[in-house]
């Protein structure tokens, strides 16, 4: 976890502290989550994420109360979303989408949770307007109120644009979707631009073949669904498909279908 200590406070304690220190913002590490203090954020002191990198926990405002990222998470697979602002069309197309099929989500043991800047009071007034035209009594999952920007900060959560406006409060956030498995390792990222919608169907898609493959140490071809034919992986010999997969169709030696369990 990160934690972020302003230059005012290193400052005071200059003669005590490396050189490093007299940085604006400093990133140290801690064992704690992660309310970033300062108020100025520096690309250069924003986490790399990348597919297989520890989930960042955090604490946030949301619609369901105050929430620690972990904690909701339990031991789930997690599906954290971003949208560029409540009462807009795409982002209302999205968010009922995500609402109807919130009981896909269930059966495959994901939680959902939506992010954008603006606070939770106005994402409860849209999540109003999100119940009418999902047609749903309830939402289902929580909505952050990011407005400090830091969870769109440490998810990088923002194009080259925003990025030079999340300073002044100005900021939107782009499309973003992190997988993330029950060891809080993130295991797939999406990033769309706020000009394009996303497709739920391949969320889902994603997550049905992460699980799978996991379960069954396979990997899925091209344009893969759920009861498509799958692939031993190369490092697994002849003789061990057999015992483990039973009958399979070698294409090449390296490329050899078999039926999913």
């Amino acid at each position: 976890m990160f934690s972020r200590i302003c230059s005012a406070q290193l400052k005071r304690t200059a003669r005590s502290v490396p050189r490093q220190a007299h940085l604006q913002c400093q990133t140290v590490k801690t064992f704690a989550t992660v309310p970033i203090l300062c108020k100025h954020f520096k690309q250069s002191d924003q986490p790399r994420l990348r597919i297989n990198s520890e989930a960042p926990n955090f604490d946030a405002d949301t619609t369901a109360g105050k929430i620690n990222f972990y904690d909701y998470l339990g031991d789930s697979w997690g599906v954290l979303f971003s949208h560029p602002a409540d009462f807009t069309p795409v982002c209302t197309t999205e968010v009922s989408a995500f609402a109807k099929l919130k009981p896909e989500f269930d059966k495959r043991n994901v939680k959902l949770i939506g992010l954008s800047v603006e606070d939770v009071e106005s994402h409860q007034k849209w999540i109003q307007d999100i119940k009418e035209i999902a047609k749903v009594k309830n939402v289902g999952f929580p909505i952050i109120g990011d407005t400090f920007r830091n969870v769109a900060f440490l998810y990088d959560m923002v194009d080259a644009d925003g990025f030079k406006n999340i300073n002044d409060g100005s900021l939107k956030t782009v499309r973003s979707v992190f997988v993330i498995d029950p060891k809080k390792k993130i295991r797939l990222i999406f990033t769309y631009p706020s000009t394009v919608g996303r497709n739920t169907s391949e969320v889902l898609r994603v997550i049905d073949a992460l699980q799978l493959t996991d379960k069954e140490g396979v990997v899925t071809p091209i344009n893969w669904q759920p009861a498509d034919d799958v692939i031993i992986p190369p490092s697994v010999s002849n003789e061990e498909a057999k015992t483990k997969f039973g009958d399979f169709n070698e294409i090449k030696p390296y490329l050899r279908f078999t039926k999913s369990k």
